[in-house]
């Protein structure tokens, strides 16, 4: 077959592929021509998700006839005044999206320069312009897109549903959004408003934060930290959540480089290793982050879609990136996210002593809300258990009363407060002055154990061993058995003396000392495990803490073990004094702060 020059709508639909992959990507690339125009508010108007109709509205500057004509022309774009790839200032850049967009659907374009006596209009369909003719229309642009694909059927088979392509439309301009807070954006899908995003007024910063509360939720907004960071010719922004405000998946973290939303493995890599030792591996803390760099030092011409960029210097934002996240996470290091909603403690139905439930009427109290429920009336039944039988259901350990504590342990209590009492011999109550807290005792003692244990690492200092008795032989699977002889020395430093025991077993000779009593067979079987997830993906260091994790978990106070009032106030000033002490190394919080003035709400007392 011979070499031949394909038709021009051949080309153009090879082109709309890679540009116009959904409705999605006809709202990003129109909605980020607005953008380039200077409108302070864009309207997105769906019908069956984008598939029948895409309307995108805006108040722009507008263009004149000429202008509108060179539109829909490939590559014809006023984003590259002086012709320099490596100078992108603008969003769009390419000159493909419009004529991409009208080879593969009907396009309509309505025009009007702010000064001009009247508005311009275009039409295209399948790749075959109109001439511009007069119109009536506000200063601003607005541009239909009809039957998408209808060009191109086979295309068209791979969309989901109208629901499932507006969400796709929804998840892109929300990050649009997030980029522009000062801009207005509405969207709405067969007359339901699914995106109202009122402009955002005051500094930077605190614009972002209100655009983030609104687009993520209130909880990332009071739950989340300042990320501000600078190194030569890059800057870092933005916000990072908590460890304890957490997701199953990375959908939730939105990054900007230059304003452009971009999904780069580079970026989601560093932020998951910034948190590894904070999080466990199958959580995803929520972030959006705006990376602000030189054009000359970042391409995004790598893909059509622009979603994906390279930059000049990896390893440079690599590591200010991992650095500030865990600057502003050693900073709210003692936090633990606060999400606990005060209403959940009351429930439809409350026991009663004698095993029924007394029914709770929830009346409408205007100005009070849910919190103030009314109970009906139930007659008292007097409680059928003797009450040494309550005591040992029921009861709370408290070994000394308050009266007895030492004033030096008074005088050494800080914003956990005081130990008052252990409930369950799993968590310990607190008294400050303001609030009661309550504690995890064992996701608290995980903390402790493993930042000690990093911090011998970082000190090279050899970590304490205690020498089994009887050393301990572990039966594991070959490549079980390989993994950990591998791994022999790292664990060596951590005070974990593993050898060679036979063809499917290890023995395990010494233990770090932090650990005390421990099951050595099943922290040697977790650590198996858990490295044939690891992979060869992670360095030396971010071993050694992720092994760390493991033997910390293990030799953490256990749920179930009772403590004295000095063990458990001993167990708080530790935790005060603990590097990321508000979460386990899992990213589960330790603790959950219970301010008096919510509970005196509670009790109706305010």
């Amino acid at each position: 077959m011979t070499i031949r020059i394909l038709p021009n709508n051949l080309i153009n639909q090879i082109a709309a592929g890679e540009v116009i992959e959904r409705p999605a990507s006809v709202v990003k690339e129109l909605v980020e021509n607005a953008i380039d125009a200077g409108a302070s508010s864009i309207e997105i108007t769906l019908t069956d998700g984008g598939k029948s109709l895409i309307v995108v509205s805006d108040n722009g500057k507008g263009m004149s006839a000429e202008e509108l004509g060179l539109a829909v022309e490939r590559h014809a774009t006023s984003k590259l005044p002086d012709d320099n790839l490596f100078n992108i200032n603008y969003l769009g850049f390419r000159g493909e999206a419009l004529p991409s967009i009208s080879s593969v659907a009907r396009l309509s374009i309505v025009s009007r320069q702010e000064g001009s006596d009247n508005a311009w209009k275009i039409e295209v369909n399948g790749g075959e312009k109109s001439a511009v003719v007069p119109a009536s229309h506000p200063r601003g642009t607005r541009i239909e897109v009809r039957d998408l694909f209808y060009a191109t059927p086979a295309r068209l088979k791979f969309l989901k549903s109208g629901s499932s392509e507006t969400g796709q439309c929804v998840d892109i301009l929300n990050r649009i959004a997030l980029a522009n807070p000062t801009i207005s954006f509405y969207l709405t899908d067969d007359n339901k408003k699914k995106v109202a995003l009122n402009a955002c007024q005051g500094e930077l910063f605190d614009a972002r934060l209100k655009r983030l509360a609104d687009v993520m939720g209130r909880d990332f907004g009071e739950n989340s930290l300042l990320i501000d960071a600078a190194r030569e010719n890059l800057r870092i922004s933005g916000y990072v959540s908590l460890p304890t405000l957490n997701k199953a998946n990375s959908l939730s973290q939105y990054l900007f480089v230059n304003n452009r939303p971009v999904r780069d493995k580079l970026l989601l890599g560093a932020i998951k290793g910034a948190y590894q030792d904070v999080l466990a591996h199958n959580r995803y803390p929520l972030c959006a982050l705006f990376f602000d760099i030189d054009p000359a030092y970042v391409d995004v011409n790598v893909h059509p879609a622009k979603a994906e960029v390279r930059f000049y210097d990896n390893a440079l934002v690599r590591g200010l990136l991992v650095s500030a996240i865990r600057n502003a996470l050693s900073q709210g290091d003692r936090q633990t996210a606060n999400i606990a909603d005060l209403s959940t403690l009351i429930e439809d139905r409350i026991p009663n002593f004698d095993g029924s439930e007394i029914a709770v009427l929830q009346e409408h109290n205007p100005g009070k809300g849910p919190l103030y429920p009314s109970f009906v009336p139930h007659p008292f039944v007097r409680p059928k258990a003797a009450l040494p039988e309550l005591e040992r259901a029921f009861s709370v350990k408290v070994d000394e009363p308050h009266d007895n504590i030492p004033a030096s342990m008074e005088e050494a209590a800080g914003p956990l407060g005081l130990a008052k009492a252990q409930f369950h011999n799993t968590y310990i109550v607190s008294q400050t002055e303001d609030s009661i807290v309550i504690i995890d005792q064992h996701a608290a003692h995980e903390r402790i154990v493993m930042e000690r244990l990093k911090s011998n690492l970082a000190s090279e200092s050899k970590v304490a061993t205690q020498i089994l008795l009887i050393p301990e032989v572990v039966d594991l699977s070959i490549s079980g058995k390989t993994r950990i002889l591998e791994a022999a020395s790292e664990l060596e430093k951590l005070g974990l003396v593993v050898e060679e025991f036979g063809s499917t077993a290890v023995i395990v000779r010494e233990t770090p000392a932090l650990l005390g009593e421990c099951d050595v067979k099943k922290l040697i079987n977790d650590l198996a495990e858990e490295m044939a997830e690891w992979g060869k993906g992670y360095s030396l260091t971010e071993k050694l803490h992720l092994i760390c994790a493991t033997i910390a978990c293990h030799g953490s106070v256990r749920a179930g073990r009772k403590l004295n009032i000095e063990e458990m106030n001993q167990l708080l000033r530790d935790m005060e004094n603990t590097e990321h002490s508000g979460q386990c190394n899992h990213g589960r919080p330790t603790y959950v702060e219970l301010k008096l003035k919510d509970i005196e709400k509670l009790f109706e007392r305010r």
